[in-house]
């Protein structure tokens, strides 16, 4: 096989099973050398897959869906479901054990601004809870960290993140209030490419599938500790005990998707979402967004 360049748009500890897959050898264990790149911005990660600068990358399925809405002949599509479960919390100075979305609507509000993709979920949560999004008192554009800080503050009343910013502010005295995940399916991360490179690195690509089949199965068989153990190196800023604390929450809540194989729910949810956030000009179709011929083959022996 051929070496495969492969983007990651930007470290986050949800991605986990990337890089389990790198650090315990299990994309040379299926024959296929992985070089992996950051690109720094999922932007980026998509002008590369096009450009032919990389062969592969990972990041939310929202990209090509967005990219395929606006323009049908984008070449992009989606396979290898890795997150399809929301990673996002809501977190609170205080507890707040009968939080419900619908309480929204008395409270200061710091929403995500690194990446779009929480907030549009979080629209159709509030779309859902019968809300006007825009009566909301929203704060849209500070960090995660700054959120983080104005809510210690009293600043906030409510912000929304994902680990390990979450376990920090925990901490700190703070209190989880609501898991993202527990609405259920949601599509967040799968590896994509155009076209034409899942045709001509077919093999190369099927053996990255069952590469991320083993780390699914390994970070499910795993204790948290040793997760934390093998992507430490990945996450030098994080404290060990953060880091274990971080990776627990995510695997009691089922982040990872048990197999690669891509769910049509959480995509449906996804596309909605951001059509209730009015991103979509068109509803894009599964089949046109993913590619769920490649993993059948893939996983069949």
């Amino acid at each position: 096989m051929r070496p495969i360049i492969l983007n990651e748009p930007f470290r986050a500890v949800f991605y986990a099973p990337f890089y389990i897959a790198e650090e315990r050898g299990f994309y040379r264990r299926q024959g296929v050398e992985v070089t992996r790149d950051t690109a720094g911005d999922p932007n980026k990660a998509a002008d590369n897959l096009l450009s032919g600068k990389v062969d592969i990358a990972w990041s939310g399925p929202m990209r090509p869906m967005l990219m395929r809405a606006r323009d049908p002949a984008c070449p992009l599509r989606s396979f290898c479901a890795v997150v399809m479960k929301d990673p996002f919390y809501l977190m609170g100075a205080t507890p707040n054990p009968g939080f419900k979305t619908a309480d929204l609507a008395n409270l200061r509000i710091g929403a995500v601004a690194e990446v779009p993709t929480p907030w549009w979920c979080s629209l159709q949560d509030i779309a859902e809870a019968g809300l006007d999004a825009a009566a909301l008192d929203v704060t849209l554009g500070p960090s995660m960290a700054e959120n983080s800080a104005a809510l210690q503050a009293g600043e906030l009343d409510v912000a929304q993140m994902f680990e390990p910013f979450a376990s920090r502010v925990e901490a700190a005295g703070g209190h989880v209030w609501q898991a993202a995940s527990d609405r259920g399916p949601t599509a967040y991360t799968a590896f994509y490419a155009t076209e034409a490179r899942i045709v001509e690195r077919h093999e190369e690509f099927q053996a990255m599938i069952r590469a991320i089949a083993e780390s699914l199965e390994w970070i499910y068989a795993s204790q948290p500790a040793e997760i934390a153990a093998t992507v430490a190196a990945y996450f030098p800023d994080i404290e060990p005990a953060m880091l274990t604390a971080a990776l627990a929450r995510y695997q009691g809540k089922r982040l990872w998707s048990p197999t690669p194989h891509f769910p049509r729910d959480a995509f449906t949810r996804l596309r909605d979402s951001m059509a209730t956030a009015g991103q979509l000009p068109r509803l894009p179709s599964f089949e046109e967004c993913v590619d769920e011929a490649i993993v059948t083959q893939a996983l069949a022996g």
